[in-house]
């Protein structure tokens, strides 16, 4: 018999009570290369139960600071338009209830129904976003909700200077260009994270962790695996500086379990969630 966890590593505080509420969102749809990330939720809440809720390295607890599981949402993988209202249906629901929502993927395309509820939802939102890639294209193959158009999507809603992207170390020249001119652009690695403190300030923010990020050589398994990536070492230490901003959502995206059937990538992720909720102020 297949065990079938039904929380992220025995999260399983009271909904009413819970300040932070995981879900994920199984959409592949906008895969462009290799696809599985729909898996990722159900595999990194099985994987977690091989994980300790402590960190001892911050010695603090996923007990301790209320953490809820509401499961996974039901997402018609051959409609993109239809899932992002469901996902930012969810979203918007959290919000109102005052909770922090923490989105699990699920291809990265989810994300725009996360930032477009948080942005309705709070003034002023920034957007930190974490990934190889630059994710500013205009479309992809015509298909202006790809997951490689989701930050050109998020520029046309928060307008100049509220978009701030580390470690991006793939994409076309345009879209190069267009970020150093529009965004706080960090490219290639995570050393200037301390800068964008003294650009937010207190405004909320949005922080959006692409998992191709990391080196393939620590998490192979994502749809569109990029070399010359940073190390979990490196992509923790950016997110402690990160996690004293004012984070109202999170998300941790595009992981394929299918693509590294060693487990190991899952593990990644689920360490890398877990090490984050217990980050943030």
């Amino acid at each position: 018999m297949i065990f079938e966890a039904k929380t992220f590593c025995g999260c399983e505080s009271p909904y009413e009570t819970s300040r932070f509420v995981i879900f994920g969102a199984p959409f592949d749809g906008q895969a462009s290369f290799r696809p599985g990330a729909r898996f990722g939720p159900s595999e990194m809440r099985r994987d977690s139960w091989g994980l300790e809720s402590y960190s001892p390295l911050l010695d603090r607890d996923l007990e301790d600071i209320g953490v809820a599981d509401a499961g996974d949402l039901e997402l018609p993988c051959g409609s993109t338009t239809e899932s992002l209202l469901r996902v930012r249906r969810a979203f918007t629901n959290f919000f109102e209830d005052k909770k922090i929502p923490v989105m699990i993927g699920g291809d990265h395309s989810m994300t725009l129904a996360g930032i477009q509820a948080a942005a309705k939802q709070y003034d002023n939102l920034h957007v930190i976003h974490l990934d190889a890639h630059t994710d500013l294209r205009e479309d992809y193959l015509g298909d202006p909700l790809s997951h490689g158009s989701v930050m050109r999507r998020a520029f046309e809603l928060l307008g100049k200077g509220r978009i701030h992207s580390f470690g991006v170390r793939s994409g076309l020249r345009e879209e190069f260009a267009f970020a150093r001119e529009h965004l706080h652009f960090y490219p290639f690695v995570l050393d200037q994270a301390g800068l964008a403190i003294d650009v937010i300030g207190e405004a909320p923010v949005y922080v959006t962790i692409d998992l191709d990020l990391l080196d393939p050589s620590v998490c192979p398994g994502t749809g569109t695996p990029e070399p010359e990536g940073v190390s979990f070492a490196e992509l923790r230490r950016a997110l402690s500086i990160f996690g004293k901003l004012h984070v109202v959502a999170t998300d941790i995206m595009e992981l394929s379990p299918p693509c590294d059937l060693s487990g190991a990538s899952t593990a990644v992720a689920c360490k890398l969630l877990r090490e984050w909720l217990l980050m943030i102020k």
